[in-house]
């Protein structure tokens, strides 16, 4: 499995972190989870662009970092993970490996193919 195919699955991950958290609290989302749209679509990015580009998992690496950086830096993580509800929790915590793996093995996919 090529370091690209690893940075989809992470963002695969990422998106069950979603479903989960969506499952558990579907208040907390109008109608559909907008972050599923944006790393599936980012996701398609990084797989289409990677048969021609070295650098096509930076699109991997650039949503896995905004949701987990921004959403740190924005203060819409940690109240996730203090949570009452443990679904929340646990998909939060799902969600954040699978992007942050993503987002790993992104960078690590891009520097291979540059050698």
């Amino acid at each position: 499995m090529t370091k690209t195919t690893l940075s989809l699955v992470g963002l695969a991950v990422g998106i069950l972190g979603l479903v989960v958290q969506w499952i558990a609290d579907p208040s907390r989302f109008p109608g559909f989870p907008p972050g599923i749209a944006f790393i599936a679509v980012f996701g398609a990015l990084s797989a289409i662009l990677a048969r021609r580009f070295r650098w096509a998992p930076i699109f991997a690496v650039l949503i896995s970092l905004w949701i987990v950086v921004g959403g740190t830096a924005a203060g819409q993580m940690l109240p996730n993970y203090r949570s009452d509800n443990l679904g929340t929790v646990i998909g939060t915590a799902v969600m954040t490996l699978g992007l942050l793996f993503a987002a790993a093995t992104g960078v690590l996919a891009m520097a291979a193919r540059r050698r």
